[in-house]
């Protein structure tokens, strides 16, 4: 491994993982049916989510083993977390298993921020 992709996996986006802005991932996940993660607790999972997402809490001891069994490899995986740095961590995970991974860079906190809807159902 070279010295820049070093750096790169360890400052930049992990191999796998592709960031996305607000917009562009509200139009990926209403254009088709999509793997659609909130990686935030379960209390915060029922304060307001995303509609059609299904949670699996990455501080969850089990986040691998639920994710994996829920999770299919050949589609993208599109997670959020709160502001974007737990759906990172769940992100890299499921990319060093060979998942393709979307996050939202700025979360929930900026999905709502922009005008979107949210659901307790």
């Amino acid at each position: 491994m070279s010295l820049l992709s070093f750096l790169m996996g360890a400052c930049g986006t992990p191999e796998g993982v592709e960031n996305m802005g607000v917009e562009a991932f509200r139009n990926a996940i209403s254009t088709k049916k999509v793997q659609l993660i909130d990686v935030r607790t379960p209390a915060e999972f029922t304060e307001g989510h995303i509609e059609k997402a299904q949670n699996i809490d990455v501080t969850g001891s089990n986040f691998m083993q639920k994710a994996t069994s829920a999770l299919d490899k050949s589609q993208p995986v599109y997670v959020y977390c709160r502001t974007g740095r737990r759906s990172m961590q769940a992100a890299a995970m499921l990319a060093k298993k060979g998942y393709q991974v979307i996050n939202l860079d700025s979360g929930i906190v900026g999905w709502i921020g922009a005008g979107n809807p949210v659901t307790t159902k």
